[in-house]
């Protein structure tokens, strides 16, 4: 084995031994860590608001301490980065991962401690390797440089104390000198946020570089990768990194662009690694080669739980079942407090906890990283009926894929029709563009996304497909957004019968 990777190796079976710790112990270690959360917490504001320092059980956890979502924690986080401390954590939190999705504004400040850094984001990174080497002992991880696809806004200082920006771009702002020697591209360019011209430049320094392995969000990486073969003149890009090994791959499914990469990467040693992170945290990482679930990481900090999507019944880790759909409650050493992330899991193993992701706990479009709910399409198409005079009856939503680049289309049965369908599918771009910053970032320069295709469909046609659903009656309706085509198909075929 090369000198660095093997240097690493070890280091590896060292973590490895703490893995199979929590493997064989999986709920001691969780009761460890609610424990640990709650003393660290127990004097700031609301460790004393809900007496921390009486709780002894997660039941009285789980009685004492409300369930929260963005906009419950958003008075305690407005005054932490107005600069006040000791409210949700004990130590000073002076950074805040951008974040889009909440129905209260365009974007979301996820906090984010020293300890949430050291403890889960890096400890996962880390960890990315151990497990990859653990199954690949003839890997040449480290003896070339690591590619990150960084953050897509840069860092914004909001106070003296207090900075904000996407989650990669604070992880690599933040990371130890040593770590710049094997990634790249430089910091200047990974914190760049202009991505038409981030991307130029991260492709022309790192051609000529030893990239063994790629981190990032799967369209984004893409873009990069047909950039450089346009750069090279290549047709493949084991001919540009001939050791290219691996992509480890999170933040939107990865299904739509295994064919793609398959493509651009013919090598057969090149391997996919799934992660399962968030601005939130860092949950799950696939542990086996081959496989298409997450081992749930247990020990970064981090209290699970679990509710029930039939019965909204919160569980902790020892009471969840196979196959059932749980939305994931989460309480972080960073001062989540039984947060409900808005993220859906299924169980495919119970020893050890495994996991997929199946969803959001409300309709959305997340194709390309673009996070877009029905809170923003409703209010944008207010605003785009309102300017072209239309009325809407019903719509649904569905991405298209095109190539490497996509749109959104949408199928309306409007009760009054604008008089240009074009400047309406305008009107409503700029109003998604405002009401969430992923779908703008997606949109610039039609990078990702195109502009929005509108079908209009005749009377009757969303009635139609209830109908046809045996889903007649007020407690039914058309969903409005969905991430595959399902619905959208089923309703185009009414449409052409």
């Amino acid at each position: 084995m090369p000198i660095f990777t093997s240097i690493y190796s070890w280091f590896t079976r060292q973590r490895i031994h703490q893995i199979e710790l929590f493997l064989k112990y999986p709920h001691d270690v969780q009761r460890d860590w609610l424990s640990n959360l709650l003393k660290s917490a127990q004097d700031t504001e609301y460790g004393r608001l809900h007496d921390f320092k009486s709780i002894t059980s997660a039941e009285e956890f789980q009685q004492r301490v409300p369930l929260n979502s963005y906009d419950t924690l958003k008075p305690y986080i407005e005054r932490l980065r107005r600069g006040e401390q000791q409210l949700l954590w004990h130590s000073d939190v002076n950074w805040f991962a951008k974040s889009s999705g909440t129905t209260a504004g365009k974007s979301k400040f996820i906090p984010v401690s020293a300890e949430s850094l050291e403890e889960c984001h890096y400890k996962a990174g880390k960890d990315m390797f151990s497990l990859y080497l653990n199954n690949h002992e003839d890997s040449h991880l480290f003896d070339g440089r690591s590619l990150g696809m960084g953050g897509s806004h840069h860092i914004c200082e909001m106070n003296s104390d207090a900075f904000y920006g996407d989650v990669s771009a604070i992880l690599i702002q933040n990371l130890p000198f040593w770590a710049e020697f094997f990634r790249v591209p430089h910091l200047e360019i990974a914190l760049m946020d202009e991505w038409e011209e981030k991307i130029e430049k991260m492709a022309h320094t790192t051609i000529e570089r030893n990239v063994t392995n790629i981190a990032g969000v799967p369209s984004w990486t893409l873009l990069l990768l047909k950039r450089i073969l346009d750069i090279t003149g290549k047709k493949d890009i084991s001919e540009v990194w001939p050791n290219l090994e691996v992509f480890f791959h999170g933040g939107v499914s990865f299904t739509p662009y295994r064919k793609q990469f398959k493509q651009l990467i013919s090598s057969p040693k090149m391997n996919y690694v799934e992660t399962y992170n968030a601005s939130e945290g860092f949950f799950g990482i696939q542990d086996t080669v081959g496989g298409d679930d997450m081992l749930l990481m247990l020990d970064y900090g981090i209290f699970y739980e679990f509710m029930d999507m039939n019965s909204n019944q919160i569980l902790t880790l020892d009471q969840v079942e196979l196959h059932k759909n749980y939305a994931m409650v989460i309480t972080t050493n960073a001062g989540l407090w039984r947060y409900v992330i808005g993220d859906t899991v299924q169980f495919t193993c119970l020893s050890p906890y495994r996991l997929k992701i199946t969803g959001r706990t409300k309709t959305f479009i997340n194709a390309f990283g673009e996070e877009l709910i029905e809170d923003n399409a409703l209010k944008a198409l207010a605003i785009a009926c309102e300017k072209t005079h239309a009325e809407i009856a019903d719509f649904t939503a569905a991405p298209v894929y095109i190539d490497q680049k996509g749109c959104h289309q949408w199928l309306i049965e409007f009760a009054k029709m604008p008089a240009d369908l074009s400047y309406f599918s305008e009107v409503l771009d700029n109003a998604l563009k405002a009401q969430n910053s992923d779908y703008e970032a997606k949109r610039y320069h039609d990078l990702m996304l195109t502009l929005p295709e509108i079908i209009a469909v005749p009377e009757q046609t969303f009635y139609r497909w209830l109908k046809q659903k045996d889903k007649l009656g007020g407690q039914h309706k058309v969903p409005r957004l969905s991430n595959d085509r399902k619905i959208v198909e089923e309703i185009l075929e009414i449409v052409q019968v």
